[in-house]
């Protein structure tokens, strides 16, 4: 999506304030107009003979010139903040929507500190647009109106500021493209700042007990410099501007009053007129002193690229078909996915036959995580077919596709109220006796009817450990009545016990549910049906467990490293 068109969509966000808006600036555009020429009325009734008879009309269009830029200067202020905030939560809220919806895909192209720098930052930023717009196009229209208002007066006036005005544009077009650059790569700097951060903390323990916290502070703040010198440079940009406006705008408004004062010196102005001149000689350079306008739309622009680079990446898209009644076959023919650096899967072909388990190992890097995320459509191959029961999964309805594969994963993130919504988490119809039963099958309705309130028991208020967390994420997988479970390195925290009561119960239970597990323990490839093995994205062998234990290097990747065995 370009930024132009996005800043487009925000203005329509709150039509009716943006409406408000326009109204009230330009009423407040019009009586700044009509404020000169009024204070220059007054003056020359106010110096005529008959001041006490001719004063009283001027007097009047003064009065009601001054209470509408007071009124349109109040009603403005009011738009503008309900604006900003309506364009802003548009903004926000087609991102964020749009990053769930991006899925993986999402989180690999942009990292979490990144979006969240974006989501905070640069939509208020673009979200400013209805307010910078309406600024700029009321400081033109002012301007073009100061430039008529002269010509009426003298048209010598128009010739002595008329020099700086396009000198006064150019610049003005220079500093909004060069500070445009210039926020981007501040806010670009920032980002990868929030994201540093971000990483840092989710790896606190580690740092902590490395003792390394100072040299991760380091690398957090590494762009630092960076963000430093746009910032300067920017600065720099705007003073330059600020000094050459200051420059241009008094210069051609001394000439503008020479040549009114020389008028009144010869006649050919009044009194009034020269006052008029006055304040009509700044208004028709204004646009040219409007430094802070620039600045503002300068960010604008900037805040208004970042949100749409990540809007322009295309949402993975879904199809409208039903999933038919099915075994849960899972077929993967030729499937690759790519990245920079090489292949994570590699032309993979995979039959999961219906009801059985397949036990997915392979040393770190092999595209295991990779191949569970495909096979259930977390992340799209690029080249290759995905079928669930013959469907391609492409084509599957979203929800239908939800709807017959759960996932669990190594660290599942809880979300919801209480235990029970974090277990029926996508599932909201499931009855409490399922929430129940899928505990009991992953094991985890001991600790949970120990908990104050049991499955209510609030998931903020309840400190769990890794593999307590594990066995409330299976439960999560097991509430839906899925056909296709994957486990992507779901029991890694569970000890080996709980690991193979947890299995035994899923066969017992799901046994005609098939089920693909990533695996790092011999003890669950053992227990599935067949064992895929992969090395560096392909697929090395397909077999059962016991006769892939003759091979020595399928048995050296269960063997506890030498530190381990020590």
């Amino acid at each position: 999506m370009h930024a132009d068109r996005l800043l487009v969509q925000a203005l329509r966000a709150g039509p009716g304030w943006t409406a408000l808006l326009v109204a009230a600036t330009l009423l407040n555009a019009v009586c700044a107009l009509a404020l000169p020429a009024a204070i220059g009325a007054v003056t020359d009734a106010v110096l005529a003979r008959d001041a006490g008879r001719g004063a009283g009309a001027p007097l009047g269009w003064l009065a009601a010139a001054l209470g509408g830029v007071a009124l349109g200067t109040a009603l403005s202020r009011l738009a503008e903040v309900y604006c900003g905030t309506a364009a802003t939560r548009e903004l926000r809220t087609r991102l964020v929507t749009h990053v769930l919806a991006l899925g993986v895909p999402g989180t690999r192209a942009f990292t979490p500190g990144d979006l969240a720098s974006r989501a905070v930052t640069g939509a208020p930023q673009a979200g400013a647009v209805a307010r910078s717009v309406v600024s700029a196009v009321a400081g033109l229209l002012m301007s073009v109106g100061g430039v008529v208002a002269l010509w009426l007066i003298d048209w010598r006036l128009v010739a002595a500021v008329g020099g700086a005005v396009p000198i006064g544009l150019l610049l003005m077009r220079v500093f909004v493209r060069d500070a445009s650059d210039l926020v981007t790569e501040y806010q670009e700097a920032q980002g990868e700042i929030a994201a540093r951060m971000t990483d840092a903390l989710t790896g606190i323990r580690t740092i902590r007990a490395a003792g390394t916290w100072r040299r991760e502070a380091d690398r957090v703040l590494a762009p630092l410099p960076g963000l430093s010198d746009s910032g300067r440079r920017l600065w720099h940009a705007y003073g330059r501007m600020q000094g050459q406006g200051r420059l241009i705008v008094p210069l051609a408004e001394i000439a503008a009053l020479a040549v009114a004062g020389r008028g009144v010196l010869t006649g050919r102005l009044s009194a009034g007129e020269m006052l008029a001149a006055a304040g009509y000689a700044p208004m028709a350079l204004g646009l040219v002193g409007q430094i802070p306008l620039l600045l503002a739309l300068a960010r604008l622009r900037a805040g208004a690229r970042r949100l749409a680079e990540v809007l322009s990446v295309p949402a993975p898209g879904g199809g409208d078909r039903a999933l038919p009644p099915g075994p849960g076959a899972l077929v993967l023919r030729g499937v690759t996915v790519r990245t920079p650096d090489g292949p994570l899967l590699d032309a993979v072909d995979l039959t999961v036959p219906p009801g059985r388990t397949v036990a997915v190992v392979g040393r770190s890097g092999a595209g295991k995580t990779t191949l569970a995320a495909v096979a259930g459509r977390l992340l799209d191959p690029d080249e290759g077919r995905v079928l669930l029961d013959g469907v391609p999964l492409r084509e599957l309805a979203p929800a239908a596709l939800r709807a017959q594969v759960a996932y669990a994963f190594e660290r599942p993130d809880l979300q919801g109220t209480t235990i029970a919504d974090a277990i029926a988490y996508g599932c909201p119809s499931a009855p409490p006796r399922a929430v129940e039963r899928a505990a009991a099958l992953a094991r985890a309705d001991g600790f949970v009817r120990l908990l104050p309130a049991g499955f209510d028991t609030p998931v903020a208020d309840t400190p769990l450990s890794g593999g307590e967390r594990q066995r409330l994420g299976l439960a999560r997988a097991f509430v839906r009545n899925a056909r296709l479970i994957i486990l992507d390195d779901a029991t890694s925290s569970l000890d080996s016990v709980t690991e193979a009561q947890v299995a035994a119960a899923l066969a017992e239970a799901a046994a005609t549910r098939t089920r693909l597990v990533v695996a790092h323990r011999a003890g669950t490839a053992a227990r599935a049906d067949l064992v895929l093995w992969l090395d560096s994205g392909r697929v090395r062998a397909l077999r059962p467990h016991r006769e892939l234990w003759a091979d020595p290097d399928y048995r050296a990747m269960f063997e506890p490293a030498p530190a381990e065995r020590a």
